[in-house]
């Protein structure tokens, strides 16, 4: 059984792959063939799936930060849309499904809501976490988390016990679990370690207060979002939450056989996917976000939640619906991701194409939080400040280059500021940055951010304004190099294949050093010095 579950999903993953959509439709694909074959969801899918949630949503946790809900463009954007979406679909239902009202108002409700396995998962292939607009959609949707379990309790679900006022002291633990973090060293235990907080202590713990689960993951991740390992940790982890996060879009397609009642009530809640980006643009517009952090997160939340075959379920259970709505809702979900994860995965080609419309709604006053125009008198900048951009930025820093970098990532750049670092926000697949910026005084600017196509949209961006500096970028993979120096860069430096001439370099230098002086050098610093 678990052999054609893997081997089914692997090949529709490969060939949606190969046709250029992203591999999860695939995946839900697979699980409506099984259906249709006579296979049927079991308690093994259902725990795989349920533990891929978990992982995923303590791995979002660690790239957030709780200040990042406590914002006006959060909360509002998330109250404002839930009530004006909900009266929509709940008319269509109404119109469509011949429902009682409040049912038809708690499904809509529930359909108002955006699939948070989604979006997450989308924003972190896209490195897009803890970009500007990737907070504010991951921040949105934990406001709707919170209104489900809400939801739950007043239809009879998942009630919180009066243990879970408890959750409010939750910082206090903050030292005791960066302390077992710590603890865990690197290799399997660090592994563990991530499984126990995001299952057993996040989602299980949470579960026993009447919680929700994966509620209680996320937030616990996000408990250590300022760990020095946290990102170690994510990585850690990334292997084991793909595997199991498989089971869950399987277990999406293989809710039900569509009939024709189905797809014709999903197709019809899929058209609604457009205006309810286009609803949460023009929300989030209101609160003085710029046209390009409205609409990607528009689009990032552009889904139907999984939550809807929960509420599904309950209203099920307390004989609102007959059982068919189960597989209605169930495709209607499932169609969702179909629609809107390849949108997603060319978000920023589409909002280069309707730019110039989308910034007329625009408000005259900008969100603090948007990206700064001017970089001074550097003469170097340095996009993506991880590990490459920081050695980069230090190695010209003691060169006395007038460097300075910028990355979308706030944590880090507080972190960098506070090492000394000039590093400032900035979002290099931001259009509106690359045109607002005074290029007059840079001669070089090098491109280390971690995705390929961020890179090539950047090289893209400069060589429009006319820039004529170097433009020197990192690659992962050889088709990577040929797509960026397509783009306009001027060279493009493999990551393996640079390692490698740095580590020669630096053995030669450190041979030679040795042989002038017999003390042992291990990573550029005297034995005598390391004690």
């Amino acid at each position: 059984m678990v052999a054609v579950w893997i081997g089914s999903a692997f090949l529709l993953g490969l060939l949606f792959h190969r046709l250029g959509m992203p591999p999860l439709v695939g995946f839900l694909v697979a699980g409506f063939g099984l259906n249709a074959l006579g296979f049927e969801d079991n308690a093994v899918l259902e725990q795989a799936a349920h533990l891929g949630v978990l992982l995923l949503l303590f791995t979002v946790g660690l790239k957030v930060r709780f200040k990042n809900f406590v914002r006006a463009e959060v909360w509002g954007g998330a109250l404002i849309h839930l009530a004006i979406s909900g009266i929509l679909i709940g008319v269509v239902l109404l119109l469509v499904g011949g429902m009682a009202a409040k049912v038809a108002l708690v499904l809509a409700l529930s359909l108002g809501f955006s699939s948070t396995v989604l979006a997450a998962k989308m924003l972190e292939e896209k490195r897009e976490l803890r970009a500007f607009h990737g907070r504010v959609a991951i921040g949105i949707l934990i406001v709707q988390d919170l209104i489900a379990v809400g939801l739950l309790a007043v239809g009879g679900g998942h009630t919180p016990s009066p243990w879970a006022g408890l959750l409010f002291a939750l910082p206090l633990l903050r030292p005791a679990v960066s302390r077992l973090l710590d603890l865990s060293g690197h290799d399997e235990l660090l592994v563990l370690c991530g499984a126990v907080l995001a299952i057993g202590i996040g989602g299980f713990g949470f579960e026993l207060v009447g919680m929700s689960p994966e509620l209680g993951a996320l937030v616990f991740g996000a408990l250590l979002a300022d760990h020095p390992r946290a990102q170690e940790l994510a990585k850690s982890l990334w292997g084991l939450k793909e595997i199991f996060l498989v089971g869950f879009f399987l277990q999406i397609g293989m809710a039900g056989v569509p009939d024709l009642n189905a797809l014709l009530l999903a197709a019809l809640l899929s058209l609604l996917l457009p205006l309810k980006a286009l609803l949460f643009f023009f929300v989030l517009i209101r609160f003085r976000l710029r046209a390009r952090t409205s609409f990607l997160t528009g689009l990032a939340l552009a889904s139907y939640s999984e939550f809807g075959l929960i509420v599904g379920q309950l209203a099920v259970k307390n004989g609102w619906l007959g059982e068919a709505w189960l597989v209605y809702l169930a495709v209607t979900v499932a169609v969702s991701f179909v629609v809107s994860a390849p949108f997603n995965r060319l978000a920023h080609r589409f909002y280069a194409r309707f730019e110039s419309r989308l910034c007329r709604f625009e408000m005259p006053q900008k969100h603090p939080d948007d990206e700064p125009i001017s970089l001074g008198n550097a003469q170097i900048a340095i996009l993506g400040m991880g590990r490459v951009g920081t050695g980069a930025y230090d190695f010209l820093k003691q060169r006395d280059a007038r460097v300075i970098g910028l990355d979308s990532d706030p944590a880090k750049i507080e972190r960098h500021l506070r090492e000394g670092r000039r590093v400032l926000y900035a979002d290099a697949e931001d259009s509106g940055f690359w045109t607002r910026l005074n290029l007059q005084n840079l001669d070089a600017i090098l491109l280390a951010m971690p995705d390929a196509e961020a890179k090539r949209i950047a090289a893209s961006q400069l060589r429009r304004r006319a820039y004529r500096g170097l433009i020197s970028a990192t690659n992962v993979y050889p088709e990577e190099a040929a797509l960026i120096l397509g783009a306009g860069a001027t060279t493009t430096f493999n990551y393996f294949d640079e390692a490698g001439v740095g580590f020669a370099e630096h053995t030669w230098e450190a041979l030679n050093q040795a042989g002038a002086d017999d003390t042992p050098i291990a990573g550029g610093i005297k034995a005598e010095e390391s004690v």
